[in-house]
């Protein structure tokens, strides 16, 4: 069984669907998509997801560096994009092998987005606490 039949021709819309109703409505990244064809991206989103998770269906929208390169689009601004799939995914009760397929290659495509690689957490990132300063290092009070 393909993830596309898992998830299924309408519930897939659907998830679509609601995912861009959270898009267009952000407070943090909606303002990008004013005077934009909505109903044009659903199709554009639904045509990509079904094509990756083995539908049969071929993408017939722009390639992602060209449909992107007009906008500025910072890795915040991508960030938000991927949490707000994220909660639609929880929302929408998406089978989680889709929702990690969908998010994975959705993180595929960052560079092909966005140049910013600032917003990434630090994958090294220690877990143990910063050193303390030495005694005396810091002083307070008149000179």
């Amino acid at each position: 069984m393909t993830l596309f039949e898992q998830i299924g021709a309408t519930k897939l819309r659907a998830v679509v669907t609601a995912f861009y109703a959270r898009v267009f409505g952000d407070v943090m990244i909606g303002f990008m998509f004013e005077g934009k064809d909505r109903q044009r991206l659903i199709d554009k989103e639904y045509e990509l997801v079904a094509a990756l998770l083995g539908a049969g269906i071929k993408y017939t929208g722009r390639p992602m560096p060209g449909a992107h390169a007009a906008h500025t689009i910072f890795g915040g601004h991508f960030e938000r994009r991927m949490q707000l799939l994220r909660n639609t995914f929880a929302a929408e009760g998406v089978p989680p092998d889709v929702a990690t397929a969908w998010l994975d290659h959705s993180e595929s495509l960052r560079s092909q987005v966005t140049k910013d690689r600032g917003s990434e957490c630090a994958t090294t990132a220690s877990s143990e606490p910063p050193a303390a300063k030495p005694e005396g290092t810091i002083k307070l009070g008149r000179r």
